[in-house]
């Protein structure tokens, strides 16, 4: 094989991925090698695998530049010499390409795509056409649950001592809806154990692991998360800390910026995090309604029989549950407030009861699932377990063997320094609260990078209300982001009224 000898430039920018290298467009003709084309870098004994870049002027001929991650790994400094030949790409190319035409992929196939995934010897380009592919062309029952597996093999299980784990996963899209924080303190308050790996906000104003991260640090080790487990029987961290599924956190930084979310890469995604922390039996959290990511019942219904066949396909328990997702289920919005909010619940205020409740139906159905309460008398059970104070218990217990302070008040927690409320400008009936605009307000104050921002509703969807009534209060560090709330609450107006006719004449 025919080789070549380059001078490095080093380049400290880095690419976050796939390795790259600049080569000048002289070198590339000389080499038979394209933009795109892979070749192998090798220096002392090291090599990596780097994608071409060409240009005319950034490197002279007889150059090569590097970027951090090419560089670092090979452990070469500006000016050292590397050899340099072409290779092939992936075998896994082929296999996205048979993808965009359609035809069903094989099980090793989907392994290699994800191997070569892990090792970082896919480019943006080639990632994107594979979900894309998933996209448009779909995955079927069997090339999901190959795709879980995939992703469940690029990282770690949980090593724990029980057999039966339970789970739970709401698919999002609603501001508020902070079930987790009382369904695992209520689960396994009851004796069940459930180790709760969360994600942080994407486009929302908190995720799970941003709202207990007020209370407790959530990026744990592997070790850590078992020993907090094997202790209390549960935990709430954040999944991105924890080598698990890792495959799956490189998918979703390909989705997101596409806004693709294939159906069975979501399912995949979600069914992978289950089995990765080795869950027997999962509830799923399906919210509907306007506003949501699930626009309808038939939708939901179709989403929730696809979960329960490839639950049932990877060997665990599967239970789904339409929910209402057309508006915001707590009060609370931003990591800070809705901690303070958890809090207080826990202690046994009656507050967000819609919140509560749909925390108790949830958490109550995993209570007879672990055959903690008879059929139907879950909820009960859940309830009863806050109101004794025994949910609380237990949270005080997580939140210490996770290196917070057990015994955090709510009015230790901080929020926003500078507040604003907003008032009703007409009488009326509160006939629909925009999840998206409510999102975009606590956002705009800060939320999630500012854990203190956000906003709390003082009204819920039916309410009637009078001119000048409060609305919401807005919370943020300085006024230029309660100005910038105000704007962003003027634009999107998520509040929608059913006027009300008081006298006619």
């Amino acid at each position: 094989m025919i080789e070549w000898k380059f001078k490095v430039k080093t380049i400290d920018l880095s690419t976050a991925g796939v390795k790259v290298a600049v080569v000048n467009r002289a070198d590339a003709e000389d080499m038979d090698v394209h933009g795109m084309d892979r070749i192998e870098v090798t220096h002392n004994g090291k090599s990596i695998t780097a994608v071409v870049d060409l240009t005319d002027t950034f490197v002279e001929p007889g150059t090569i530049g590097l970027f951090f991650e090419g560089y670092k790994s090979l452990g070469v400094t500006d000016g050292e010499f590397v050899r340099v030949f072409p290779v092939e790409k992936p075998v896994s190319v082929s296999y996205i390409r048979k993808k965009m035409d359609g035809i069903k992929l094989k099980r090793e196939e989907i392994f290699q795509i994800i191997n070569d995934l892990m090792e970082e010897k896919l480019t943006d380009v080639e990632l994107s056409s594979f979900v894309a592919a998933a996209y448009m062309r779909g995955l079927d029952d069997d090339e999901t649950v190959a795709l879980t597996e995939a992703i469940v093999n690029s990282g770690e299980t949980l090593n724990l001592k029980e057999k039966r784990v339970f789970d739970k996963h709401c698919i999002g899209g609603v501001p508020g809806n902070r079930t987790t924080m009382l369904i695992v303190p209520i689960v396994v308050s009851a004796g069940l154990v459930m180790p709760k790996t969360s994600s942080r906000a994407i486009t929302s104003p908190a995720g799970t692991a941003d709202t207990m991260e007020v209370l407790a640090p959530v990026a744990l080790t592997k070790e850590e998360l078992e020993n907090v487990v094997n202790k209390a029987g549960g935990c709430i961290v954040w999944g991105g800390a924890v080598n698990l599924a890792s495959a799956d956190d490189k998918l979703i930084q390909i989705r997101h910026p596409l806004s693709l979310d294939p159906r069975g890469m979501l399912l995949a995604s979600i069914m992978a995090k289950k089995k990765a922390v080795t869950a027997t039996d999962v509830i799923i959290d399906i919210p509907i309604g306007e506003g949501a990511k699930i626009a309808t019942r038939g939708e939901g219904l179709d989403l929730a029989e696809d979960f329960k066949n490839i639950g049932t396909k990877l060997g665990m328990n599967v239970k789904t549950l339409l929910t209402n997702g057309d508006h915001p289920i707590g009060r609370a919005v931003g990591p800070a407030i809705e901690a303070r909010e958890i809090l207080k619940i826990l202690q046994g205020e009656r507050i967000s009861l819609e919140l509560v409740e749909k925390s108790c139906q949830l958490a109550g159905i995993l209570l007879e699932m672990g055959g903690k309460a008879e059929r139907g008398k879950g909820r009960d059970l859940a309830y009863s377990l806050i109101k004794k104070g025994k949910a609380y218990e237990k949270m005080r217990e997580i939140i210490e063997l996770q290196g917070g302070d057990p015994d955090i008040k709510p009015s230790d927690i901080e929020i926003g320094p500078v507040s604003e409320t907003i008032t009703a400008d007409k009488p009326g009936k509160i006939a629909h609260i925009d999840n998206k605009s409510i999102s975009a307000i606590a956002r705009a104050a800060g939320a999630p990078k500012d854990k203190e921002a956000g906003l709390y509703l003082l009204v819920d969807e039916g309410e009637k209300v009078k001119a000048g009534q409060p609305l919401f209060t807005i919370y943020a560090k300085t006024q230029r982001k309660v100005e910038q709330e105000i704007e962003v609450y003027e634009q999107t107006r998520p509040f929608r009224y059913e006027q009300i006719i008081l006298e006619i004449g």
